[in-house]
Formats: structure tokens, sequence, C-alpha cells
């Protein structure tokens, strides 16, 4: 029989989950994907958008809360939604990345996404995950603390989303479907945009800049996604300071600093104080260009800080704007920089033993054409690819990888991604063997423990070209525990750890030429891709997926899939 003090705190612990309860909301959103004629650099396309905006529409939610999105396919390509960050703690169905965790919502198909948001405050994003639609369907999505909670900083005068992406003067489904054609690169933007506007600097660009309006003295909290495709990219403001104080969702330590470096699939949350002369300012963007002999969008996409100067109403366009200095397209010392000075804003727990030592090189690689096949790669007769550790990821085609897994249909994949490389080289040679260059094609998953603790060694290799991968994993936020250059070294690296405040993030920038170390704890049953966030890339193989088993009962146990899950 219990006693009355153990009974009296499973009294209070039930009132406390209660409380929490109560105080979260169920939002219902309807998402329509379809066709929007937009007219960009001149010329109007038709779009795949969601509700005809573009960018889509900002969701705003508190921690705790639930979101029902039920998704309307009129498109005439397949389509799904990944919420980009979103733990899904025992709701995998709801992830969104295609044959992954669901088949495509086919043209006039439709599905719910229903998922609760636990324990993660700050910026994440919502973006298409089927071939190249991301390109136009992203939007934000604001998750702010609970109700009489409050933000670890003064809170801000204004809030304002600042979405960075990627504008095809074509349509960007044709442009990755002739690149696979040929197996080239595909062709580069045309642009960069902030909240879908190119800026004035592109011709019939001027009167749809986008503006942020702000006051004299106010603390404005402008929160950055970038949402480009294939591009990392730089951002500052003229003449004025910003104070970084969450990436990913993760608040951070406050550091200040005149330049971002945004990885595609990278949030990073910053106040910035209007104490400058009461006139206008750049934002301006432009690429992180890591690759040699690489052709990239080499053009600056800008947006305008207004101040209300309370003078004449001529004030605004007839004032030429500031214009911020900008770092070289290869500067990777001011790239480090900004990465080595996000920090945990509290001491984090990190485990000491380690389940699972695992060591994924991360990198291009080439195939050979197929006889009678003209090819467009680097090489004679070759197409690009991409791998881990020598695997380059194929997508099913029948079935879902989940599906597959929670109804055990074999044939789908295989459990067999190795821990390491099958061949060990000096991955940052300047001419690695031409024998290396070719991976081996498949859909091999690697299997993890529920509970069991993850480290990974990323290590970017120079096949074809060295350069700095955003790896993205679904399903789990992971600590940073170092970033160097070279060839990981066990024994010497290892007191670079940072053991006290690494930073928590979803997506890692692996430095080109260079590694990153990164820990979790495998808690969340399901199968999570993890992958780069250049869409090329992933295009051409390189990912890969944990399949992170249940644990005991039903609170460490993946749902069942909801009855309305697409088939394929």
């Amino acid at each position: 029989m219990a006693s009355p003090s153990s009974s009296r705190l499973l009294l209070l612990s039930c009132l406390a989950v209660a409380l929490l309860a109560a105080d979260a909301e169920v939002h219902h959103h309807e998402f329509v994907v379809q066709e929007t004629p937009v007219k960009r650099l001149c010329k109007t396309h038709n779009i795949i958008t969601v509700n005809g905006q573009y960018p889509g529409p900002t969701l705003e939610v508190r921690e705790g809360d639930t979101l029902v999105i039920n998704v309307v396919n009129r498109a005439q390509y397949n389509v799904t939604i990944h919420w980009h960050g979103i733990r899904q703690m025992r709701t995998g169905w709801a992830d969104g990345p295609e044959f992954v965790t669901q088949c495509p919502i086919k043209p006039g198909g439709s599905y719910k996404y229903r998922f609760t948001i636990e324990g993660q405050e700050g910026t994440l994003w919502w973006h298409a995950h089927s071939s190249w639609l991301r390109a136009t369907v992203y939007g934000a999505l604001i998750i702010r603390p609970r109700e009489n909670k409050t933000y670890p900083f003064a809170k801000p005068s204004r809030e304002v989303p600042v979405i960075l992406g990627e504008w095809w003067d074509a349509n960007p489904i044709d442009v990755i479907r002739e690149a696979q054609k040929t197996g080239g690169g595909p062709n580069v933007s045309d642009a960069f945009t902030i909240n879908g506007q190119p800026g004035d600097l592109f011709k019939c660009s001027q009167k749809e800049t986008t503006a942020i309006p702000v006051k004299a003295g106010e603390t404005a909290l402008l929160r950055f996604i970038n949402a480009a495709l294939n591009h990392e990219l730089f951002v500052t403001i003229a003449q004025h300071k910003m104070t970084v104080v969450a990436t990913d969702a993760s608040y951070t330590k406050p550091f200040t600093t005149s330049v971002l470096m945004i990885a595609p699939g990278q949030t990073t949350d910053v106040l910035v104080t209007m104490d400058q002369a009461p006139t206008r300012y750049y934002i301006a963007a432009r690429a992180y260009v890591s690759s040699q002999n690489v052709a990239f969008d080499n053009t600056t996409t800008t947006a305008v800080i207004e101040y209300d100067c309370g003078c004449a109403s001529d004030f605004g366009p007839k004032i030429q704007p500031a214009f911020p200095a900008l770092p070289a397209f290869n500067d990777t010392s001011t790239a480090t920089a900004f990465a080595a000075g996000i920090k945990s804003p509290n001491r984090v727990k990190i485990h000491e033993n380690v389940d699972e030592y695992l060591f994924f090189t991360v990198g291009l690689g080439l195939f050979n054409c197929k006889p009678g096949q003209l090819c467009k790669g680097p090489n004679n007769n070759t197409r690009f690819t991409a791998s881990m550790n020598n695997v380059s990821f194929v997508f099913p085609k029948t079935d879902s990888l989940l599906h597959a897994h929670y109804y055990k249909i074999p044939g789908v994949f295989t459990t067999d991604f190795p821990a390491y490389p099958p061949v060990q080289f000096d991955y940052t040679a300047q001419n690695v063997s031409q024998a290396l260059w070719q991976p081996v094609p498949g859909t091999k998953l690697y299997p993890l423990r529920f509970g069991s603790v993850v480290q990974v060694v990323l290590q970017d290799t120079s096949i074809v070209t060295p350069e700095n991968h955003p790896i993205h994993i679904h399903g789990y936020d992971f600590f940073i525990l170092a970033e160097g250059f070279g060839n990981f070294d066990p024994k010497k690296d290892v007191e670079k750890f940072n053991y006290v405040d690494p930073p928590q993030r979803n997506t890692v920038a692996v430095p080109v030429n260079g590694w990153a170390v990164i820990q979790f704890v495998a808690d969340n049953p399901g199968v999570w891709i993890m992958h780069c966030h250049l869409d090329v890339h992933i295009t051409w193989g390189l990912a890969m997926a944990f399949l992170v088993e249940d644990g005991y009962g039903e609170l460490q146990s993946l749902e069942p899939p909801p009855v309305d899950l697409p088939m394929c």
C-alpha cells in the first residue's frame, strides 16, 4: 500500500501535468499546395506555393501546443511537408521526408500532420521534402514560451522572421530533372531572396524589396532562417551589431557579431538595437562558398531596415540605404569564427559512457555512365553522386522506410549501414585515389537501441572537391562537441571536446576539409534520415537513416500510423 507522502507526490505530479495540458492549445490549419503565378526578375512564373503565398504562412505556437495541419495537394507534383527541427517524439509519421516516414501526397490527395511541440522554444521552419519543391514551398514556425514564461533575455520591442531563399528564373523541378538526366551539376539560382524578394539590386525589384520598420532606441528580435536550397549564406546589417541568442530553437550564450553564417536548414535568432542615426540600412546576404571550381550564385540579396524618424513624409525610398561590408565568398575563417562563438547558455549533460562510436565520411563522388549515355560529370563519361561511408543512399519507391519497419515488410531496406568507412584513407588529401571515387548505391539503415548514447564523427572528404556540408538529423537535436580541420585524430582531437557548454543544434555545418563530432541520445523511436541540406547533395545520395528501436512500454514506442497515412 502506498504511503501518504508518496500518494501526495503522485497527486501533485498529476496536477502539474493537468495544469500544463490545460495551458496548451490545439492549432488547426489547412495548407493547400497549388500553382500560383508569381513575378520576380521581370518575369511571371507559375510556382508551387502553400495557400498562394510565397513564402508560405508563418505558424505561431507556444511550447506544449499541438499542431494539426491538413495538407491538400492541388499541384501537379507529389508533395510532403517536413517540420524542420521538430522533435516529433513518437510521432515519426508526421516528420514528412518522402519515402522515409511516409509515401508522398499524390495530386488530389491530402494528409493531416498531427504533432505536439515538447520542450522546444525559438525559431524553426517547415518546407516541402519532395524533389526540389522546397525552392518555393517553405515558411517560418515560431515557438514562443508558455504563458507566464519569459525569454531568457529582455523582451524585444518587435519580432520579425527573416527567411533567406533562392530563386530560379525557371521551374526548379525542371532544373533538377535536367541535372539528373545528364549527371552534371544543376544550373545555379538567379537570385537569393529575403522574405521572397531579391531586393533592389535586381531589376524590377525595387518597389517590392522587403522593408522592416523600426523605431530609434528599440531592440528587435530578428529570426533568420536559411531556406536556400544549395547555398550557405553570410548575413550582415549595415552599421549594426547582432547579438546571437538562439540557434535551431535552442538558446545560446549571447554573443555579439557583425556577420552571421547560416547554412541551409539552420536558424539564428539575433537581437539588434536600433542605435544608429534614424535613416535606412541594408540587410545583405550572399553565398559562403567552400568548394573549389564549382559554379555558384554570386549575387547579393537585400532588405531594408527603415527607422521611423518622425520627419518629412518623403523620408524612405529617396534615401539610399547604407550598405554593409560582406565577407569574401570563400572566407572560411569568418565562418569558423562564427561557429566557434555559439555555446549553450548553461552547463549541459554530456555522456562520457558512449554506446555507439560512429565515424561517417561525407562527400561527393562519381558514377560511371551507363553504356550509350552521354554524361556531363567532371570526368569523361561520369555523373555526380554523393555518399556517406561510401554508400550512396537510394530512396525506396514502393513503400516508406518507416511503414516497412513498422509492419516488418521485407525487401525495402537493409540494416547494415557501416559504422566506419569500408576503406580508410587520407580523407582530406589533395589527390585521393580515383579508385575511391565510386560509392555503392544502397538503402541501408543503422539500427540503434532505444536510449543508447550515440557519438558520430562527421568527416568531410576531398573526393571531387572538399566542401562545407550542412548535415541535418530528423527527429533529434544534438550537441556539437568539437569541430576542426584535416583528418579527425581520436587521440589528439578529443582534447578539443567541449564537455561544458557545447551548442545544441539540429543541423551542423561540417567544416570544409574538416570534421565535426556530435552526440545525442536515441530516445525517439522510428526511422530518422540524416542528410546534407544542400538539396543537390541529397538528390545525389548524401544521406543515411537511423532505425531507433522501441524501448519499454507505450511511452517509449512509436505511435501507430494514422488512418489517412498516404500509401505509395
